[in-house]
């Protein structure tokens, strides 16, 4: 099994991670605005699940980003998270943070353990990712509802 460059296996991700979604979010959309990463979203790219580079520790980090521009939207997203956090680290594991970020943005994240890029690790990379989704969406979902019947 040889290694994938980090083009190709972030390229092809989203043919292993769209698969493993329920046919409710399979509907999902990517983006690759950089090299380096891939994004998914459903429909508004600065809130969007991230694939990319860990920053402080090796390995991927894979997660909830909310960057929009209106930095009270996502202080609210994470706000929302938070009240879920005991759930979703109760479904992701412990390794799960929920935290302010750079230029007002927020993010919902894991680092996931550097290792070659191959195949096999796609697979359980996506898969995790997948897992992420799952779990996080129907909570963005309801929040960003709320959000939505108060902007009318």
């Amino acid at each position: 099994m040889g290694e994938l460059s980090r083009n190709k296996f972030l390229q092809t991700l989203p043919e292993v991670v769209t698969p493993r979604l329920p046919a409710s979010l399979q509907s999902i959309q990517t983006r690759q605005p950089w090299r380096w990463l891939i994004q998914f979203h459903f429909g508004e790219p600065a809130l969007h699940y991230e694939v990319s580079p860990a920053l402080r520790r090796p390995g991927w980090e894979l997660g909830f980003h909310c960057e929009s521009s209106d930095a009270r939207l996502n202080r609210f997203l994470l706000i929302g998270f938070r009240r879920h956090l005991f759930e979703i680290k109760a479904t992701l594991g412990e390794g799960i943070e929920a935290e302010m970020w750079d230029r007002g943005w927020t993010k919902v994240y894991e680092v996931y353990p550097r290792q070659e890029l191959t195949s096999a690790c796609q697979a359980d990379l996506g898969g995790r990712l997948a897992e992420i989704i799952i779990c996080l969406h129907p909570i963005y979902a309801e929040l960003r509802a709320v959000v939505a019947g108060v902007y009318r």
